[in-house]
């Protein structure tokens, strides 16, 4: 193991809108665990909404280490390995399941009732537990932008989402929300040759969404003509397809009043506990709609995402427009809030 460093930085949430910059022993690997130099994080609205609320239920307790896409190098191993070498590039997934419940077993770890959370990714260093480096780190492909392979975690969210869904050839697909989740899912399903028409307020997100692949994208509505839009997009009966990717209760609805009659909609977004959203029983019934929800990432959708990104068409670099220090993190998350960009790169290393 070469020369490990003594401290290093690394940003704590430690409250609603209160994140602070830390100067901290650096961590030494222990058996099994690996220690991994950051090279870019990326910010991502889930981080948005944790720094707005001061914290997760599941994910985050404050204080706390901060962060949670990232792509790094191995720079420090504790024996054994797990086949890991110094040097390698690798991203580390925000979760690791436990690999023996049920969920587990049946291929659904991300319901796994042990998931283990991992967060610390706006920092120099990184100590990844052992069961995040047996089962929750993955090699980097040669070529692959390490900012780029940070938005892994994310892509790995659509495409479990996409995949909890059926699809039986070329879907007409509605896609609410324009963030870098909602435009995950435009270039993606674009690229597998689906119709995608995504709605947003902000028209910069609607370009963006014509350049990842949707065939249309036109402004939402705060007049509750959402769904009759949606619906007349596709023709009188709406689109096969409808994803939800805002975490808002209004799109929520919007989503199941535009469906077409034995259609599916995919309620992605995650809205806060408690929320309540009305539907249509009429329509739920007697049109056979299918409603499903998608929470979080598998291995083997981690695995596509890498694959996806390596692959470079479309390329997702295109929501990357900001890249910030450790220490304009809050400033950073400022600009997602105010829309003034998409997602931003953290760069923890002096370039």
């Amino acid at each position: 193991m070469g020369a490990l460093p003594r401290a290093h930085r690394a940003v704590y949430l430690l409250g609603p809108r209160t994140t602070q910059l830390r100067t901290v022993p650096a961590p030494r690997p222990a058996e099994g665990e690996l220690l991994v130099r950051i090279e870019a994080a990326a910010t991502c609205g889930t981080d948005l909404k944790v720094w707005q609320r001061g914290g997760h239920p599941r994910m985050l307790q404050v204080p706390g280490p901060f962060g949670h896409e990232m792509a790094g190098t191995v720079v420090g191993l504790g024996e054994p390995s797990n086949g890991w070498t110094e040097g390698e590039r690798v991203v580390v997934a925000n979760s690791a399941p436990c690999g023996t419940c049920a969920a587990c077993r049946s291929g659904r770890e991300n319901l796994c009732s042990g998931l283990a959370y991992l967060n610390g990714a706006y920092g120099e260093y990184l100590l990844v537990p052992r069961r995040f480096a047996e089962r929750s780190t993955y090699a980097v492909p040669s070529g692959l932008d390490l900012a780029l392979a940070a938005l892994a975690e994310p892509l790995a969210c659509v495409l479990h989402g996409i995949g909890v869904c059926h699809f039986s050839g070329r879907e007409t697909v509605a896609v609410i929300g324009g963030g870098p989740i909602g435009l995950m899912f435009a270039a993606v399903l674009g690229a597998g040759g689906h119709d995608v028409v995504l709605t947003d307020p902000n028209a910069r997100r609607l370009a963006v969404a014509r350049r990842l692949g949707a065939v249309d994208a036109f402004e939402a509505s705060r007049d509750g003509r959402d769904a009759v839009r949606l619906s007349e997009a596709f023709g009188a009966t709406g689109p096969e397809i409808v994803i939800e990717a805002t975490g808002a209760p209004g799109a929520w609805e919007t989503a199941l009043a535009a469906v077409a009659p034995g259609g599916q909609v995919l309620l992605f977004g995650g809205c806060a506990p408690g929320t309540v959203a009305a539907c249509d029983t009429h329509k739920l019934h007697y049109s056979e709609i299918t409603v499903r929800g998608a929470y979080h990432h598998t291995p083997a959708a981690l695995r596509g995402a890498i694959a996806f990104l390596a692959d470079g068409v479309p390329d997702l670099s295109i929501l990357l427009d900001a890249v910030y220090p450790l220490e304009k993190v809050q400033d950073a998350l400022a600009a997602m809030e105010a829309r003034r960009i998409l997602k931003a790169t953290i760069r923890p290393q002096p370039r």
